[in-house]
């Protein structure tokens, strides 16, 4: 493949002085990771050096670093305890043979490279790199560039992703904001915090287009099974939808959906628990949020932009079972214990013949993951809106009780046994109230299976996160997530899964 073919992205901004290019050097130290290069390729003058003293200070974070030019001793490095920069200026160098002789490739190892006048040893350059070219552009104003960005190989996206945000930004009037680092969560999402100089709060969400997996039944992957939202247009429809229903989710402030970033409105961080445990008032409230979401009759469409809709998809059979497989997929493997494939048969069947009535039960909106990581306490606003809604881009069609569930069963926090009771009157007497047919008996079973098929698959979760995404933090939870499901595995609708859970995975009742 040529040289050109290889270069899919290439940017370019004007600058109106040095200002300006010092501001775009610190923007793009945020796209730069260690083992990275960046050459820096411009005519006598032109700033490269600037750029790269811009450059290095942003990464090493201190505004105080000299870094003065290479010219003379080729190669400069800077080190701190996260990184390493080599800065090198290859003006005198005549081939790529010389650089043997410096050391070159051991210098390098690892570190962050910025090479100015990299096009006298181009065969020295990886494949996957950043070129940025200055370039004068207005006779009257010396101070004045035009930078030609370039991404090489694994740089085409990211230089595209931060193009797109940094266009976003501008857009929305973000541009200005200094961007903090959030939380990322137990998916791929990330999220920042945006402080514009007057103070005002955005979040910054980046959700790239999540890549289908490989199939695992059906020839299909486990998040088409699983019903799990692909990008960012789910969270913009639901989170409109859900203001429209009267509660709390955020504004949508901008977007580039193909990007998949979003800004929205900062709901805060006040949440529903403290340092002693859930919070009953907001618990209560937030039970009356669900209640008050259920009692409507809620499309099962919601526009997303000018160009379209997003269909709500169901939460079905296949999805429940093949969340309640994460259990067998990779909890057993986490305790030490084997399941036959026998057994997994049955278990299948017991599952199947639990969730019957369930999956064909009228649905309303199923959030997914209501529960205290996902829940903002904001005290200024009135009843249901008191409760933030941040979590529901794999929001399905399903049975309410699941969401009670979640709630009720809170993977990331005990909720005592009496608690969860309150919870589930306070719920049922609203929908009561609303309507008078509404069957409380079937609701508590519903709620007591879809408890277990949670705890089922939450389990399988978080030894996932911990044996394949490296994030032991969860296994934290193991303890809690195991009480509940014993304590619904109780229910008599559950009393043949019981036994199958004291068959193949005894230990989870050796409390």
């Amino acid at each position: 493949m040529s040289e050109e073919k290889t270069v899919k992205t290439v940017w370019r901004v004007d600058v109106g002085d040095e200002a300006e290019t010092l501001a775009l050097a610190r923007d793009i130290a945020t796209l730069i990771q260690p083992g990275d290069t960046v050459t820096l390729a411009g005519d006598l003058g032109a700033g490269k050096t600037t750029f790269a003293r811009a450059l290095i200070r942003a990464l090493m974070k201190d505004p105080t670093v000299e870094a003065p030019s290479p010219t003379f001793t080729l190669m400069q490095a800077y080190e701190s305890d996260a990184l390493r920069i080599v800065h090198a200026d290859f003006y005198r160098i005549e081939t790529a043979a010389e650089l043997a002789g410096l050391g070159w490739e051991e210098e390098t190892e690892g570190a962050i490279v910025l090479v100015e006048w990299a096009e006298r040893a181009p065969e020295a350059m990886p494949a996957d790199r950043l070129d940025i070219r200055l370039s004068f552009t207005e006779a009257e104003n010396p101070e004045a560039r035009r930078l030609t960005i370039s991404g090489h190989g694994a740089f085409v996206a990211r230089l595209t992703s931060f193009k797109a945000l940094r266009e976003l930004l501008r857009k929305t009037g973000w541009s200005q904001a200094t961007r903090s680092f959030l939380m990322g969560d137990a998916s791929t999402r990330a999220y920042e915090t945006l402080t514009k100089p007057d103070g005002a709060q955005a979040i910054l969400m980046i959700s790239p287009q999540r890549a289908d997996g490989p199939p695992v039944r059906y020839g299909k992957s486990y998040s088409a099974i699983a019903r799990l939202a692909e990008n960012v247009k789910p969270f913009v429809a639901l989170a409109n939808g859900l203001r429209a229903q009267g509660l709390s989710a955020p504004e949508i402030y901008g977007a580039d959906l193909d990007a998949g970033l979003l800004i929205v409105e900062d709901l805060g961080r006040e949440g529903v628990v403290d340092e002693n445990g859930p919070i009953p008032e907001r618990y209560l409230e937030a039970a009356a949020a669900l209640a008050h979401l259920h009692a409507r009759k809620l499309p099962d469409s919601l526009p997303v932009d000018e160009a379209g809709a997003y269909q709500i998809p169901p939460y079905d059979m296949d999805a429940l079972l093949i969340e309640a497989d994460l259990m067998l997929d990779w909890y057993v493997g986490h305790i030490k214990a084997t399941v036959a494939s026998g057994a997994r048969a049955i278990f299948a069947n017991l599952w199947r013949n639990a969730l019957a009535d369930i999956a064909s039960a009228p649905p309303t909106w199923t959030l997914r993951d209501y529960h205290s990581p996902n829940l903002i306490w904001l005290a200024e606003r009135e009843g249901v809106q008191r409760v933030g809604v941040i979590d529901f881009q794999d929001c399905v069609l399903g049975h309410p009780a699941y969401d009670m569930a979640s709630l009720g069963q809170d993977a990331r926090v005990t909720v005592p046994d009496d608690l969860e009771l309150k919870l589930l009157a306070h719920y049922t007497r609203l929908r009561r109230e609303g309507d008078e047919t509404f069957d409380m008996a079937h609701f508590a079973k519903a709620y007591m299976i879809l408890a277990a098929q949670r705890a089922t698959k939450v389990l399988g979760i978080f030894a996932r996160l911990n044996q394949r995404d490296g994030k032991p933090q969860y296994l934290a939870h193991l303890p809690r997530v195991e009480s509940y499901l014993r304590k619904s595995l109780r229910h008599p609708a559950l009393s043949e899964l019981k036994s199958w859970y004291e068959s193949n995975l005894p230990g989870l009742f050796d409390v």
